[in-house]
């Protein structure tokens, strides 16, 4: 009994200094927090708030009727999508792609940014960035119009040169599915080559230059160097930004696929985001396209668990 009263003016005092703590900090940083009020309303209001949403995945969705006069289904909608004849051709394409684009656009990126901090002359370096940026600011379609334009198989160039040159048929190259995954991945390393090596780029300034003088006194080549010194001074960074691109693997984005998709092609480019959309607005089944959405979020999140986990047994790196 005699101990409780000091205890309690101890705790008493811890609090009020954690006040204090806060107070001052607030008072420092006011002026950040202010800075930051913009963003932070801009991630509650468009992705915070619709969230509600997620409840009609559960219910017979009716517009005139809303979110809560519509009446409940419990999981309906997702067996009927688990059972929908187009399930495992929209996750497998869906999966495809993703791979494709994990393995082929990731790697180069890392590449890319390896052979420019490698060049010497700035001038020559500035250009070649400068040039692989390009591609990223142009829209999408525009980026899928001149595939069009370029592979046509009445006036494009490639046919006019295999035509001509290699003396072979025209190929409809947009209107067939099996070159619908090649061109996809083509066009994603072409726009995104040079922005996702940007990164990449910054992680390398960190790298000690003494680190390769020491190498190049012991007689390492080029090569070693790169495997020995700069692969490992990015790991960290390069671990990152795997598992947020296996943590998006499912999130396919919908407009590049339906700007290139025809139905001829829909056996090989349907994935979740276009059956969502063409489920959702088209038809006008909101319910089954939301319950579609949410099975693929908890997919994508399941993925960024999983590969958060086995980097972080493996390597000293995690997301957290």
């Amino acid at each position: 009994m005699n101990n409780a009263a000091p205890l309690a003016r101890d705790r008493g005092k811890v609090r009020s200094d954690w006040r204090s703590v806060i107070r001052k900090g607030w008072a420092r940083s006011k002026y950040l927090h202010l800075l930051a009020l913009p963003g932070v309303l801009f991630f509650v209001i468009f992705n915070y708030v619709p969230m509600y949403g997620i409840l009609i995945a559960f219910q017979d969705y009716q517009p005139l009727k809303g979110v809560r006069g519509s009446p409940w289904v419990g999981f309906d909608q997702f067996v009927k999508f688990f059972e929908h004849m187009y399930f495992w051709r929209v996750i497998r394409n869906t999966l495809l792609l993703s791979v494709l684009e994990l393995l082929f656009v990731f790697p180069l990126q890392i590449a890319f940014a390896i052979l420019l901090n490698e060049v010497r002359k700035q001038f020559y370096k500035r250009f070649v960035q400068t040039v692989s940026y390009l591609p990223h600011f142009i829209s999408l379609p525009a980026i899928v119009g001149m595939l069009y334009m370029f592979l046509s198989p009445q006036d494009g160039p490639i046919n006019m040169l295999l035509v001509k040159v290699f003396h072979m048929e025209p190929i409809n190259f947009m209107g067939v599915s099996e070159w619908f995954r090649p061109l996809y991945i083509l066009s994603d390393i072409w726009t995104q080559l040079g922005w996702g090596a940007i990164i990449y780029l910054a992680a390398l300034t960190t790298v000690n230059p003494d680190m390769y003088e020491s190498a190049s006194l012991d007689g390492a080549s080029r090569v070693k160097m790169i495997w020995h010194i700069t692969l490992p001074a990015i790991q960290p960074t390069i671990m990152i930004m795997l598992l947020l691109q296996i943590g998006k693997m499912m999130s396919l984005g919908a407009d590049k696929v339906l700007l290139m998709q025809s139905p001829v092609t829909y056996e090989v480019s349907d994935v979740i985001s276009t059956f969502v959309y063409r489920r959702g607005l088209e038809f006008g089944e909101y319910s089954f396209a939301t319950a579609v959405g949410f099975f693929n979020s908890l997919l994508n999140i399941f993925l960024l668990l999983t590969a958060n986990w086995i980097v972080k047994k493996t390597t000293d790196n995690s997301l957290f």
